[in-house]
This record gives C-alpha cells, structure tokens and sequence, in this order.
C-alpha cells in the first residue's frame, strides 16, 4: 500500500498557505472599499458644503429658505435630498457630485462612470437617483403643481464630462445662472412659509442613526 503521508503533508501545507492569502484577500478587499466610500462621503460632504455656501450668498430670505441634508418617508423607506431650495420661483431639488476625473453617461443609462487614469468606477445616475427625490417631493407638496419642483444635479468638483451634459446637470459655476433664470414667482410667501413647515415638520431627525437607517435601506433596497 503507498503511504499517503506526503500528500498529506503537502495538502496541509497548501491548506495553511490558502486559508490565509484568501483572509487577507477578504480583509484588503473590504479596506479598499471602506477605503473608497470614506473618500467618497468626505468629496461628498466637500461638494455640499461648497454648494450650500453658493446658494445661502446669493439666495436670501425671505424669497428663499435652503434646507440641507433631508430624509424622509417614501414608498417602502425614505430617500436622502443633499438640499432642498423652497423659494418664490419654485422648489429646487439638488443632487450633488463631488467628483474628479472623466465622467461618462447619459440621461437615460442607468449607472454613470467615473475614470481616473486607468482607474474606473461606476456609481448611479444621479438623474435617475434624483428623480427618486422629486417624486418624494411632489408626493409631500401635493398642494403644488409638479411643474414647480425642479431636478438640479450638480457636480462640484474638477470632473469634466467626456459626453453631452445631459439636461438638468450642472457644473457647480453655472448653478447661480441657472437658478437665477426662474424670473417668475410662482409661489406665494404664505405658501412658501407653509412649504417650509411641512417639510421640516415630516424630515426625520438629522442624527448618525437617521443616516445609518437609510444607508441599511439602500443597501438592501438597490446592493453596492
């Protein structure tokens, strides 16, 4: 009978090189995506920040109220607006992007892309995420006309896109132009007051675990 001693021994070594490179392959993977997505809510927070500067210095009250950073109820869970602008014009709601690098999409493509160097990510099409937005809108200022509440994207950051800028996206030096357009008051002061109140009414509490409760939704709602 051939000993089997030797294989054996080379399997055991085999299964002791194996069991940790693939931990270690685990473990890295799950750094560089933390990695990635602490980066990436730390551009974000940038992004917001340079956004809401722009808006509060050149859109006062009483003709506009900014709110920033708003969960609330929709459909199954809620949905996160990084600003909602309620002013006499009509109801702006932002979608920012605090990116670097090419981007590559369209309005109808369902992820974009975002390439740096020979680096690639995708991430969601903010229009389509945004949209979300809009309709949780809509649905809780049911009072008015869904013509008044409007979709802006804007990327803050050096992104340049390397296809057409779809409608509705913005590069964060065009936002005060564009905003600026809307000449019409549409909305009165009462009602604006009344937009307002609603909407601070219904948002949920701005805490780590309102942020952490949609997080858990998105993550079992959509993947990543």
């Amino acid at each position: 009978m051939s000993d089997i001693s030797p294989l054996l021994c080379f399997g055991t070594i085999g299964l002791a090189i194996f069991v940790p490179g693939l931990l270690i392959g685990v473990a890295l993977g799950f750094t560089l995506k933390s990695t990635y997505r602490s980066r990436l809510i730390l551009n974000q927070n940038r992004g917001e920040a340079a956004v809401r500067k722009l808006i509060i210095t050149n859109f006062k009250a009483p003709n506009f109220h900014l709110l920033n950073n708003v969960t609330i109820p929709f459909q199954d869970g809620t949905t996160q607006v990084d600003h909602i602008l309620v002013s006499t014009k009509g109801i702006f709601v932002f979608e920012v992007k605090h990116y670097s690098g090419w981007i590559f999409g369209d309005e109808k493509s369902g992820q974009w892309t975002q390439s740096i160097y020979r680096i690639k990510n995708r991430f969601q099409n903010p229009i389509h995420q945004n949209y979300r937005h809009v309709k949780a809108i809509q649905q809780m200022l049911d009072f008015l006309p869904k013509e008044q509440i409007h979709s802006i994207v804007v990327f803050s950051g050096s992104a340049e896109f390397k296809t057409p800028i779809p409608n509705g996206v913005f590069y964060v030096h065009a936002l005060v132009s564009y905003l600026n357009s809307f000449q019409d008051d549409v909305i009165s002061s009462n009602r604006l007051e009344f937009c307002v109140g609603r909407l601070e009414c219904r948002r949920y509490e701005l805490t780590k675990a309102t942020d952490v409760q949609h997080r858990a939704y998105l993550d079992k709602k959509f993947g990543d």
